[in-house]
This record gives structure tokens, sequence and C-alpha cells, in this order.
């Protein structure tokens, strides 16, 4: 059973607006942690060699939104019992990679909000989040979908 004070916000509903700078720094950091291997994010010669117009971020770089956004308030905003949050699915979908020097801004929004029996009895409610990342000229940039799983009770 979903949280007694689970509201379902409409599909559609904004649920936050994040925003950050693509940083060198960062994109090294974070291709380090990731242990991405490809000299394209941490060495400016590599990537204009492959055509980058500067250092092209890993392709899970936007994740960095999270220390951009009150986590603890869109989980009240939909009503969600954050101890029974499990991230079910990430998907990240391109119109081009982000590089240092840009601005992003992602909006994210309540695509589908559901509730199903789960395997082990209980009912499990599935939100599935999107966030739409466009540059300072509002070009998307890429797409990132999410479903949050809060299992029963």
């Amino acid at each position: 059973m979903t949280s007694p004070t689970a509201r379902q916000l409409p599909v559609g509903s904004v649920l936050d607006v994040a925003s950050f700078e693509v940083e060198a720094g960062k994109i090294r950091e974070f291709a380090t942690a990731t242990h991405a291997l490809d000299p394209v994010h941490t060495d400016t010669a590599a990537a204009t060699e492959a055509g980058f117009t500067n250092l092209p971020a890993t392709p899970t770089h936007v994740v960095v939104a999270g220390h951009h956004r009150n986590q603890q308030q869109f989980v009240r905003d939909l009503g969600l019992a954050i101890e029974r949050v499990v991230v079910g699915s990430v998907e990240w979908h391109y119109t081009r990679p982000p590089v240092v020097g840009d601005h992003l801004t992602g909006t994210r929004r309540v695509v589908d909000d559901t509730t199903k029996d789960g395997k082990r009895g209980g009912t499990m409610r599935l939100v599935t989040l999107e966030t739409e990342w466009t540059d300072s000229a509002g070009d998307r940039v890429l797409t990132q979908r999410e479903v949050l799983i809060e299992r029963g009770a």
C-alpha cells in the first residue's frame, strides 16, 4: 500500500526545475568516479581530435543535478515514503552530448503514476519522471527518464 499521505500528481505536472553549468573539473571528477576511460572526457586535445567543441560530459553526467535539487521536497511533493523508495530504472536519450560551457536547465515532469501488485505481496507504486534538459538557447540536449518504485509497507 502506498503511504497514507500519498497523492498522485497529474501527468504532465512539473515536479521541479534545476540548472547547472557543465564544468571541466566536474566532468573529470565524474569520469574518474565512474571509471570512464575515454580520454575525450579528461583531455581537451583528445576531445577536439574526436570532433567535440570542448570536453563532453560522460553519458550519465546530469545526475549531478541531484546536488542542485531539493530531494526531500520532491519526494514529499509526490507523497512517497522515502524509506520504501528504490530507483527502478533510468534512461538517457541524447540529442547531443553536453560539453564544457553548457548551461543546462532540466524541467522534471510526472509522466506516469500507477500502482501494481508486487510479486512478494503488497502493492507497489511506480512513478515515472521525465526531465528535459535544454541548453541556454532553449535547445533540447537530452531527455532523462526514471522510474521510482515505492515498495509496499
